[in-house]
């Protein structure tokens, strides 16, 4: 891992993009991470565009600001790329995970993007796994298979945990996202 990682996240209101910032920051502090986890909007409502981010670090992080050149940027809701510059920022070398069902040549060549790009059916995992459409938890199983610094085993334990504290009365959420953190992580292409 390079000294600061920098996460963007990309999705709409009542998506999940804060919660899984919030999250995975959670599962990295507790993997013995420094971490920032944060999320930039304003009076917007459900269904709006919003972001958030995540800056990992082995050492402390003194930034205090949104990230303007990701590491990996995630994409929750393809849509977005139609009306966001989603890879503003992102260098060649870095690394775009979307939402999508399409492959992700299509994706690069429709944003004319030249770094890595991934895709999950994210969607259709949460689903399957949680219930409804709730595509955060998928994305951060296929960040974790991408970004390779955090172990899957771990972040499982860790993410039970937190769920946990949120969710103690319904075990099937907690298993439900589980699920899709497992089987996203399987599927990326």
């Amino acid at each position: 891992m390079k000294d600061l990682f920098e996460i963007r996240w990309h999705g709409r209101g009542g998506q999940g993009a804060k919660t899984v910032a919030l999250l995975l920051g959670g599962v990295a502090v507790a993997s013995g991470k420094y971490i920032q986890a944060f999320p930039e909007y304003g009076p917007e409502r459900m269904g709006a565009p919003i972001q958030s981010f995540n800056r990992i670090s082995s050492q402390p992080i003194t930034l205090h600001c949104g990230v303007e050149k990701p590491d990996v940027v995630v994409v929750l809701d393809s849509s977005l790329m139609e009306t966001v510059d989603v890879v503003r920022g992102l260098s060649d070398e870095g690394t775009l995970i979307v939402n999508s069902e399409k492959e992700p040549s299509v994706i690069k060549e429709s944003l004319g993007f030249k770094g890595k790009v991934f895709t999950l059916n994210a969607s259709k995992i949460s689903r399957e796994t949680i219930g409804r459409e709730m595509p955060n938890t998928p994305m951060m199983g296929a960040l974790i298979k991408i970004i390779k610094f955090l172990d899957l085993k771990e972040v499982l334990e860790k993410t039970r945990a937190k769920l946990q504290e949120k969710f103690r009365h319904k075990p099937e959420v907690i298993e439900g996202n589980i699920r899709a953190i497992e089987r996203a992580y399987k599927e990326v292409k």
